[in-house]
């Protein structure tokens, strides 16, 4: 997500770094730059305008030039712009504050993912706040439209109304309304059929729709790949149908970031969710905050100690706890370890919400960092016997040729894997002897990350020069990210990870 800006802002702004005092011409520079990246990060021109303006403006006042860190208040400066063009400071949540049931439409374009949100935003909602919930398709004419809710219902363990053959939307949405507070559910969220245009037979249907069911909210749902497509959409159906926020959809494929930078700005909704992959689970809380700190190369620790905190298995977790306690960790601990790892969008996608990660990306590349090794190495503990990965000393050269050809790899990379083994677990070993307060540390690490917020000095950087509300996590807990996707590389990450003090250098 946002590459190309990440890697267009994070140049312009290393240029800057090493001066002390800026020019008005430095700055100029600098804003040109910033005006070029967001245009080929494909925003729309009347909101780059106004963010350069508003940038501008403020980098040239007395307190970036009679500033002690002249650069870093300009960072601070597009940080805060970025944040008011993706809707300020805290997020907009969902409105369900209705008498049962709170209706909730969801409205945009065939092929935009109206459906698979639907089921996304009924799992969150009855996960994570704990609502009944019931889900209706409204789709009449796109072909198994229906059949796809139901079995999208049935595997996040979500109501659907039964499909009655033959009837309209509007009849459809009356029998919706009328099964959802006969049976006490606190949210009915209703599909309505998408649109390849702005139909006019169709948006009269979802107006007419949207008038017998009275919804609390209106969601209009993009394709974030789209572009200025999908803000030309928002504004199209904003003036046809009162949406009260946008979802965008595969928002995690979009390098360029342009919709999702123009959409608040043009349309004046806010953002609510950013649809970010194809699980029933990949459906995130959109926060402008967050968001600018991953286009600023300053990562996202928030949404990683979330992932881990979602996929955490409470069961396996304790029963963890208590192998730890008596100094145990095996083969397939770590293979465990790895299989949560790929649950939180793999090793890449992690790496994408550390601060500063950004910027080693080739390096990452060239090394054979990347989720194929962690493929590579649940291979090679697979091919183990259940006898061999509860002992691993029992690993002779014979055995180690047996497993790497099981596992289509060297026995170099048994050997990498089996040595990865060894310190974590002499260092589990050390922290059993260290008593509860080691024991909580290692919690930490292997048991879902901690939690906290966004870290790293620079974001503390940012936070020092006014730049909002932004928790930090404890030395510990950042610690223990460090440690646990160190492990996971062999210790053979390049150069170090910059804002991440002690994570493993490649020697």
């Amino acid at each position: 997500m946002f590459e190309a800006l990440n890697e267009r802002l994070t140049g312009v702004f290393d240029r800057i770094t090493g001066r002390g005092a800026l020019s008005e011409k430095d700055v100029a520079e600098a804003m040109r730059e910033v005006r070029v990246a967001l245009l080929e990060a494909d925003v729309a021109l009347p909101v780059v305008k106004d963010f350069i303006a508003f940038a501008t403006e403020r980098a040239t006042g007395e307190e970036v030039i009679r500033s002690v860190k002249p650069a870093d208040q300009v960072v601070k400066i597009v940080y805060d712009g970025l944040i008011e063009m993706l809707g300020g400071e805290e997020p907009v949540p969902l409105n369900t504050n209705a008498n049962p049931p709170a209706v909730v439409l969801m409205a945009g374009l065939q092929g935009s993912g109206k459906t698979t949100t639907s089921a996304k935003l009924a799992l969150r909602l009855t996960k994570f706040d704990r609502k009944k919930v019931m889900m209706a398709s409204l789709d009449t004419r796109r072909p198994a439209a229906m059949e796809q809710l139901a079995t999208l219902g049935k595997q996040i363990e979500v109501a659907t109304l039964p499909i009655v053959a033959g009837e309209s939307a509007v009849q459809i949405t009356r029998r919706a309304l009328t099964a959802a507070k006969l049976q006490g559910f606190d949210v009915l969220i209703l599909d309505t059929a998408g649109r390849i245009t702005l139909d006019e037979g169709l948006m009269n249907e979802v107006a007419e729709v949207a008038e017998i069911s009275k919804p609390v909210e209106t969601l209009l749902v993009a394709d974030s790949l789209t572009g200025q497509d999908a803000v030309r959409t928002a504004k199209a159906f904003h003036e046809r149908l009162p949406l009260t926020g946008l979802v965008l959809t595969r928002a995690d494929g979009d390098g360029r970031g342009g919709a999702m930078l123009s959409m608040r700005a043009v349309t004046g909704l806010p953002i609510k969710y950013l649809g970010a992959g194809e699980k029933v689970d990949a459906l995130d809380v959109f926060d402008a905050r967050r968001v600018a700190g991953r286009i600023l190369g300053q990562g996202d620790i928030v949404a990683l100690v979330e992932k881990a905190a979602q996929d955490l298995d409470q069961a396996k977790a304790e029963k963890m706890a208590r192998k730890l306690a008596k100094g145990q960790f095996d083969l397939d601990d770590l293979a465990g370890q790895l299989q949560q790892m790929k649950r939180m969008g793999g090793l890449q996608g992690i790496m994408g919400m550390l601060p500063g990660v950004a910027k080693m990306k080739n390096q990452m590349a060239d090394s054979g960092i990347d989720d194929r090794m962690i493929l590579r190495q649940e291979a090679i503990i697979s091919s183990m016997t259940k006898a061999e990965r509860k002992k691993p000393d029992l690993l002779n050269a014979s055995r180690k040729k047996r497993i790497a050809a099981g596992a289509g790899v060297d026995v170099q990379d048994v050997n990498r894997v089996l040595k990865q083994h060894r310190q974590m677990a002499d260092m589990v070993k050390s922290m059993a002897r260290g008593g509860p307060k080691k024991m909580q540390q290692m919690a930490a690490m292997l048991g879902g990350l901690g939690g906290g917020g966004m870290g790293g000095p620079d974001m503390a950087r940012l936070k020092a020069l006014g730049g909002g509300k932004m928790a930090e996590p404890s030395a510990d807990e950042l610690k223990a990210v460090q440690d646990r996707l160190a492990g996971l590389g062999g210790g053979q990450l390049p150069g170090g990870l910059p804002g991440l003090p002690g994570f493993p250098s490649k020697k």
